[in-house]
This record gives structure tokens, C-alpha cells and sequence, in this order.
């Protein structure tokens, strides 16, 4: 609960809030009962312009920390005869 509602930097928004475009209810207001609306056009709309906003804040984020590691990766140099392990996984 407490993951899915606190603020990520990579998404600017809680993930509960950029999945279903509003925040979430804490336990507290359960009680408290809205209006449910219909799927409009103008709803539909709003969330594909939430979803193309939530995709260019990632690929940000993404670009962001390839170039962080871009800058302190070494290149790595082998020679002929040197002996490597390789991890290979099942």
C-alpha cells in the first residue's frame, strides 16, 4: 500500500495514481462514497494524454540513468591469452 501511493521520481505521480489517473483512498476514507461516472470521450482522452506523459517521463528517467552509467562504465581490454570464467545460468 505504502509503495503503490508515495511519489517516484521516474513517473512524477505514486504508481496507483498514473495506473488509474486518480489517488488513492487511504484506509481512513472507505466510508466515504463518490460519484462514479460514466467512460466519456473527455475521460478517454485524459488518460491517453496521462499515458503519453507517463511514457515520456520514463524514457526520461531511462536516458537519464543509461548516461549515469554510460560515464563510469570501463571499456574492458582482454588478450589472447588471458583466462576468463564464464557464468553461464541454467
Amino acid at each position: 500500500f505504502s509503495y503503490n501511493n508515495s511519489y517516484h521520481s521516474s513517473v512524477k505521480s505514486a504508481p496507483f495514481e498514473a495506473l488509474y489517473g486518480r489517488k488513492c483512498r487511504m484506509p481512513i476514507a472507505w466510508a466515504e462514497v463518490g460519484e462514479s461516472k460514466l467512460i466519456e470521450p473527455e475521460i478517454v482522452q485524459e488518460t491517453t494524454n496521462k499515458i503519453v506523459k507517463i511514457k515520456e517521463r520514463l524514457k526520461a528517467a531511462r536516458d537519464r540513468q543509461k548516461s549515469y552509467a554510460d560515464k563510469r562504465r570501463k571499456p574492458l581490454d582482454f588478450s589472447v591469452s588471458d583466462k576468463l570464467l564464464l557464468k553461464v545460468s541454467p
